[in-house]
């Protein structure tokens, strides 16, 4: 029988903590992708010091665990992360010391002990806000409420798994289209919705489509989206923190 090769050198430190962080997503860094921010944490982890605990095997990697992240072209106030580390760290210096180690459009807003279970079971509606130039605040107004009186709305996206048919109006939970002033002064229409967590996933862009299809409503550039909250989905539709749990 053949020997199993096994890692030469001692095994790696155990994990004697793990920490669950919050962070947003800003400015021209919502064009970066998932892998895009994997790879600046992982310097931002070594630039820090941060005592992290890696697995085992020929090809020890960090143990990080990323949770539901926003898609790529999207901001986001809500995006979420845990890490095992070798060393029990004060969770507000670990905080300061990865927010000063990324980029200044990666901000890490909080870092708490991390709760028992899975953090991703937590994670399950959305507040989303889109911010519309160029279109009118009627025209959307109206676009909207003929989504919202829907019972149902079918939209079709490619998947790994091959193209994939869905219902997108079941997961928008509240809906809301206010006029607001840019920062350049001009007009614009905003959206907020709430979408709760599905399989397959339902994002913002997918309810657009939907929309489109059902009012032919044209968007003449994209809306700047917004994630401004992720977590548990409470009374009234409202979505709590996770940390608070």
């Amino acid at each position: 029988m053949a020997r199993q090769r096994v890692p030469e050198g001692p095994p790696p430190a155990p994990a004697v903590q793990k920490v669950s962080v919050r962070y947003a997503k800003r400015g021209r860094l919502r064009f970066s992708s998932t892998r895009d921010f994997q790879r600046a944490l992982e310097r931002a982890v070594r630039r820090a010091g941060v005592p992290m605990a890696f697995s085992a095997g020929f090809h020890p990697h960090p143990r990080i665990s990323y949770a539901n992240a926003a898609p790529t072209g999207t901001a986001s106030e809500s995006e979420y992360f845990q890490l095992q580390l070798t060393q029990v760290c004060d969770v507000e210096k670990l905080r300061e010391a990865l927010d000063e180690s990324l980029p200044t459009d990666l901000a890490v807003l909080r870092v708490v002990e991390a709760a028992p279970g899975a953090l991703a079971d937590l994670l399950q509606a959305s507040v989303w806000q889109l911010d519309f130039e160029g279109i009118p605040l009627e025209t959307l107004t109206e676009a909207v409420d003929a989504f919202m009186t829907r019972t149902e709305l079918l939209v079709t996206r490619m998947t790994k798994s091959g193209v994939r048919e869905f219902d997108v109006r079941q997961a928008v939970l509240t809906s809301d289209v206010v006029g607001v002033r840019s920062d350049a002064g001009g007009e614009i229409a905003r959206w907020t919705m709430t979408i709760q967590h599905t399989t397959p996933a339902v994002r913002p862009n997918d309810v657009l489509k939907g929309i489109g299809e059902l009012t032919e409503l044209v968007v003449p550039r994209p809306p700047l989206m917004t994630r401004l909250a992720q977590g548990t989905l409470e009374p009234g539709n409202t979505v709590g923190d996770p940390f608070e749990q």
